[in-house]
């Protein structure tokens, strides 16, 4: 099923969000633990790596004392943006007041 190909992605508490705050730049790990408070380190760990191991981000490991890891998306993480912005349009609309 392709909804449950999707899912198996980008389902996950945190994965959209880490998505989200990737779509415009690179961003290090304690950058995206600041946006999002919510996630445990080891949380927001485990869904950057699935996302890395699903292909959808890529690491990077900058040698510095101490070393920075910096997260991006990769090309097949940018074929999502188009998801991501149509469920912020419809969560945005939700919170207007959904027309039921």
């Amino acid at each position: 099923c392709p909804v449950e190909a999707t899912l198996s992605l980008i389902g996950g508490k945190y994965k959209p969000l880490i998505l989200w705050h990737l779509i415009d730049h690179p961003l290090h790990y304690m950058e995206l633990q600041r946006l999002i408070p919510n996630a445990t380190p080891k949380m927001l760990s485990q869904q950057l790596h699935d996302l890395e191991n699903n292909g959808m981000i890529h690491r990077e490991v900058i040698p510095e004392k101490p070393p920075k890891t910096v997260y991006s998306l990769t090309s097949f993480g940018q074929s999502i943006v188009p998801i991501l912005d149509a469920m912020c349009q419809w969560g945005n609309s939700y919170l207007d007041g959904p027309d039921v």
